[in-house]
């Protein structure tokens, strides 16, 4: 016997079943998304800069005088102590060598000074020789005055003409002097170096160490001749170290002196800490490496802890904490994207994507701060694509 209630059974589940495959294959596939939750956690917004390293306080050493510096005993690394440590050691320079003409001027000049010297022994010899004829004149004049022969006149003259040659020989004997020394120095004008001249024997200063300290660099190194004031080294105190980080003016505005800071990519695994000493007052022009002037300010930050490998004019990467919270509401910067004016982001409620209007705080390098549209443990996507739109279906990617 035949069931035709069992036929129109089947016949409408195949109908059925035929209208839901068409449907489930008409549909739109789920969009696969990447999700990240809204918590509560510390939260802090920094300004990150590479910095360096310096002593505090570095002693230039320069030469008081020019002369010949002898070559440099010390090294980068050596350790210096104030008053005591020999820096350099400055020499009297070599005369220079003479060409023919001026050795020959030089020789005239010398002859001419020794006949110089003859013209004035001989005039020497002339005022001697009228001094002992004025003395004679005058012992006579002394025995003629007793008896009256002279007048008092005739004696006052003669012994007025004593003193008048007295005077004379005093100024040849003066202008004899004054001859030979013209003689001396053209003489040593003649003076060349000599294969038997040692540096040794006519050092005229040694330089010693301003402070003690570690010398930093070694400007003159080589035996040379140095003019005065010139770089010999520099030498500081390597563990009274402070760091300068160059920021952006319009960064600078943020950070006031006692800002804390965190020092990492030193070349150790801790992170050092450090306080903002002193902002500079005036900024100065820098080119970035893409070549846009900037303007930067210097900030001096001083080390709360060191280590003992740190050196001067190390690279560190300094950040400087300008707000931080214990605990705050926050969402990952990539889940927010701006619509006109407001910030925005894409919930995930019940499978489906809700696009929220998100009121947002601070901002760093990894999250904003939530101040409304969200709460803690929502969903939101991150990264949201051109395929994102309020209401599609999402499932998130594992």
């Amino acid at each position: 016997m035949k069931r035709p209630w069992l036929k129109r059974i089947a016949i409408s589940v195949a109908v059925f079943a035929c209208a839901g495959a068409v449907w489930w294959g008409m549909r739109d596939p789920p969009v696969m998304v990447d999700t990240a939750a809204v918590a509560e956690a510390p939260m802090r917004v920094t300004i990150r800069e590479e910095g360096r390293t310096r002593v505090r306080d570095i002693y230039t050493v320069s030469a008081p005088i020019g002369g010949h510096l002898s070559r440099s005993v010390l090294a980068e690394g050596d350790k210096v102590e104030a008053g005591k440590t020999v820096l350099a050691s400055i020499h009297p320079l070599d005369p220079p060598l003479l060409d023919r003409r001026t050795e020959a001027e030089l020789h005239a000049a010398r002859d001419a000074a020794r006949s110089a010297v003859g013209i004035a022994q001989g005039e020497l010899r002339q005022a001697e020789m009228a001094l002992s004829l004025s003395r004679d004149s005058l012992g006579r004049a002394l025995k003629l005055f007793g008896p009256g022969v002279i007048s008092e006149t005739a004696l006052e003259k003669a012994t007025n003409e004593v003193e008048l040659q007295e005077a004379a020989v005093e100024a040849a004997r003066a202008a004899v002097g004054y001859r030979q020394a013209e003689l001396a120095t053209a003489e040593a004008r003649l003076l060349q170096t000599s294969d038997t001249d040692t540096v040794g024997a006519g050092c005229c200063i040694d330089v010693l160490a301003p402070s003690s300290g570690t010398v930093l660099a070694v400007k003159a190194r080589s035996e040379q001749a140095i003019a005065a004031g010139a770089v010999i080294a520099e030498i500081g105190d390597v563990s009274q170290l402070e760091i300068v980080v160059d920021l952006l003016s319009s960064d600078a505005i943020r950070v006031v002196p006692g800002t804390p800071t965190d020092i990492t990519e030193w070349g150790g695994d801790k992170v050092l800490q450090a306080r903002v000493r002193k902002i500079d007052p005036a900024a100065f022009t820098k080119v970035s490496a893409l070549g846009i002037e900037e303007q930067r300010v210097s900030a001096v930050l001083d080390l709360v802890d060191s280590d003992a490998r740190l050196g001067h004019a190390f690279r560190v990467v300094a950040e400087l904490v300008v707000w931080s919270c214990e605990s705050c509401l926050q969402v990952p910067i990539s889940a927010l994207y701006r619509s006109g004016d407001e910030w925005q982001a894409f919930a995930v409620v019940d499978g489906r994507a809700q696009e929220k209007p998100v009121t947002v705080g601070r901002f760093n390098d990894i999250s904003a701060q939530v101040l409304g549209g969200l709460s803690a443990g929502d969903r939101v996507v991150t990264h949201p694509n051109d395929r994102m739109f309020d209401g599609v279906r999402v499932t998130e990617r594992r």
